[in-house]
């Protein structure tokens, strides 16, 4: 029987100072979200200067990406290629930079970034997967 793993608030305490070190050395200003496995907040951290809506639409990516289980670029990719009834989810967020935080095949959580342009959210964003996959 697998064990259910539980993202804990030190591991999204961790992720999001990845994030934000990315984000600083890009000198970009956003906000970082993190979500457990509900898609319920657990982490928000807002950088100085970032423009305070960045706030809910960091929330909203981080519960888009866990909730439909895939990185809110691909939501936003099949709007862009035609299929503009994705935008009519309820609970889709289809903006790059949400992605899901999984491991062994368990969506444990997720990551929301908003400040800066959406790709640019994505690879702050890239970088808190990155981090967390280096966490035992």
């Amino acid at each position: 029987m697998n064990s259910h793993l539980v993202l804990s608030l030190d591991d999204a305490k961790r992720i999001s100072q990845a994030c934000q070190a990315k984000a600083v050395e890009q000198g970009w200003n956003v906000v970082i979200a993190i979500v457990d496995d509900g898609a319920h907040l657990m982490y928000l951290e807002r950088m100085d200067g970032t423009q305070k809506a960045s706030s809910v639409v960091a929330v909203e990516k981080a519960k888009t990406a866990l909730l439909f289980k895939r990185p809110t670029k691909a939501i936003e990719a099949a709007v862009l290629s035609g299929r503009p009834v994705m935008m009519m989810l309820p609970g889709a967020t289809p903006i790059e930079g949400g992605l899901p935080l999984v491991r062994n095949g368990q969506y444990l959580g997720a990551i929301g970034i908003s400040g800066v342009q959406s790709f640019e959210d994505g690879l702050i964003a890239a970088a808190g997967i990155a981090f967390f996959e280096t966490i035992e």
